[in-house]
């Protein structure tokens, strides 16, 4: 593609994989301010930070870097193994408490998105069942953000027999629940990531179409199936080139591609496309991990 990748999309970058923070600890400031002074990002992805004062830094970073800030509520919701979808009406009530807070942080960071994420997977028996409440759970989550800036809320479609086991799940089922609640909600959709695809053994040039009008954001990741016994194994975002792992860089060039040609990309909405990796084995650096994020990003958009 001659085209500025810019022009067509905000190149993100989805902080706390790419640096050990995920648990709302850690060195937040030190790495927050490493990527937002790289001139290659127009958008960062943060997550749960734990202490207030962090939170206040890490806003005043924010504010001067010119990034898109999108905020993500998996860090909080997976470790305390969270679900909007749970039967029981107590777990529910929790995972939509910590959604809330989550918003409330959101809203302090001036994060304008908000990534949510369904619960496990009860199998195909009470499948639709789940997804009613699911929905009903993301209804109630969209009218109380509209108390806290109202940031636009995507849904992230994981795996659901791999590692997350989640409930969103395949395409199809993301598209029911996302239409289901744009219908009060016309702001809500859904984010795909190019690393769940070879997880839920879907193909892009199919899937993508089908959630076309609901879909909001995309990541760009990596990962690996081929060893089950392999410390990497599944949904954990190995760095591109990782040995034998799914997505290379023509993948993400085909996916560059389809997305142009889909209208996705285009210079009115310049989506999010934000690039979710992270240094998974000894030797591996967040600062070489994030490097070689932005060239496959380059490469793949200028052969698209």
């Amino acid at each position: 593609m001659d085209a500025p990748m810019k022009r067509y999309m905000r190149p993100g970058i989805v902080h706390f994989k790419a640096y050990p923070v995920e648990s709302g600890d850690g060195p937040i400031i030190e790495s927050l301010l490493k990527l937002a002074e790289d001139e290659f990002f127009s958008a960062i992805e943060v997550g749960w930070m734990k202490d207030p004062r962090v939170r206040s830094e890490a806003r005043q970073i924010l504010e001067q870097s010119h990034l898109e800030v999108c905020y993500a509520t998996q860090p909080a919701m997976f470790s305390q193994k969270l679900s909007l979808n749970a039967f029981d009406p107590e777990a529910r009530r929790r995972a939509l408490n910590q959604v809330k807070n989550c918003i409330r942080e959101a809203d302090q960071l001036g994060a304008r998105w908000v990534r949510l994420t369904a619960g496990k997977d009860p199998g195909p028996e009470r499948r639709e069942e789940a997804k009613d409440i699911l929905v009903d759970s993301l209804l109630q989550i969209c009218e109380f953000a509209r108390e806290y800036g109202d940031p636009g809320l995507t849904l992230k479609i994981f795996d659901r027999s791999i590692d997350k086991e989640s409930l969103i799940g395949h395409f199809s089922d993301a598209r029911d629940v996302a239409e289901r609640v744009r219908r009060h909600f016309p702001k809500f959709g859904l984010l795909a990531d190019l690393s769940h695809f070879p997880l839920l053994g879907e193909d892009p040039a199919e899937a993508i179409p089908m959630i076309r009008e609901c879909l909001v954001h995309v990541h760009i990741g990596n990962c690996y199936l081929k060893d089950r016994r392999h410390p990497v194994y599944g949904d954990l975002q190995p760095r591109f080139d990782f040995p034998d792992s799914e997505v290379t860089t023509d993948d993400v060039r085909r996916f560059f591609r389809l997305l142009l040609d889909l209208g996705f990309l285009n210079p009115q909405d310049r989506p999010v496309v934000s690039a979710e990796v992270r240094p998974l084995v000894a030797g591996e650096r967040p600062e070489l991990i994030v490097a070689n994020a932005k060239r496959v990003m380059e490469e793949a958009w200028a052969l698209a």
